[in-house]
């Protein structure tokens, strides 16, 4: 498997559609990690793979010296542009969650909102975004779990898109062991809550509507597949959709689960 070959069709991916015409629906955990790991005025703060920068920017308005990287340019120059309308002084670049450009030891927090869960090579990632933290910093992340909506939708994709032998799927970073795995003794404490995003819209189809023209690997997952499989699969992702659906009227509101995870570095 080659995992640069594999790194850059992802990338393609997530350039594909406009990322941040949905990444308003996770705002929230952001905010909420933000609170959780208990950010302080004046504490250095990255965002690790940060889309159109929601947890920087929220970082920011804690007055933090916040900056985010991701590896799409297009979402970062959308970053910087938020940042700028809310005259936030937070800086975006371009850059990589399994090889992150700063120093050793560089931020009091580092966090990732289902950002780096992502990476090709998870222990690389993981590595990372330790390496980064300065001793006695916090690391905070939220990753979607597997038996939870995104979990089951991107497993979805992959029973009709399969990915490369050998990648381990995302999701499981929203497993407490796979989190032990990853990062083991370096961390001297985890703490890890349940919690569940909402994404509302008028019904089903207007999900589907939204996230085939916004959202890169639906997109992609579209793309790749003939007529007749197409429509299967969208009938299975109505299926998903209907299964997590909470609203009990004719909207949809969608409980996505999703781990939050706070860790202290050694």
């Amino acid at each position: 498997m080659d995992l640069n070959a594999v790194k850059a069709r992802q990338q393609q991916v997530w350039a594909t559609g406009d990322f941040a015409m949905i990444g308003w629906n996770t705002v929230f955990p952001g905010e909420l990690l933000c609170e959780t790991v208990e950010l302080r005025a004046g504490q250095t703060v990255l965002d690790v793979a940060t889309g159109s920068g929601n947890t920087a920017l929220a970082a920011a308005r804690r007055n933090c010296d916040a900056v985010g990287i991701d590896y799409v340019e297009a979402l970062v120059e959308r970053a910087r542009a938020r940042a700028a309308s809310e005259r936030l002084p937070t800086r975006f670049e371009v850059g990589d969650c399994e090889d992150i450009q700063f120093p050793d030891a560089s931020f009091d927090v580092v966090l990732s909102v289902f950002g780096s869960m992502f990476a090709p090579r998870p222990e690389q990632a993981a590595q990372e975004l330790l390496r980064v933290c300065r001793p006695g910093g916090k690391i905070g992340m939220a990753n979607w779990t597997p038996d939870g909506f995104w979990g089951q939708t991107f497993g979805l994709q992959a029973r009709y898109v399969p990915p490369p032998a050998g990648l381990r799927p995302p999701p499981e970073w929203g497993t407490e062991a796979r989190l032990r795995e990853l990062f083991g003794d370096a961390v001297g404490s985890m703490e890890i809550t349940r919690r569940s995003a909402l994404f509302r819209y008028r019904n089903n189809q207007h999900w589907i509507d939204v996230f085939r023209t916004y959202f890169g690997p639906i997109i992609a997952t579209f793309a790749a597949l003939d007529d007749e499989r197409r429509q299967r699969y969208l009938a299975d992702l109505d299926g998903i959709l209907t299964r997590f659906n909470r609203s009990q009227d004719s909207t949809l509101v969608v409980s996505a689960d999703y781990l939050e995870v706070v860790m202290v570095k050694r």
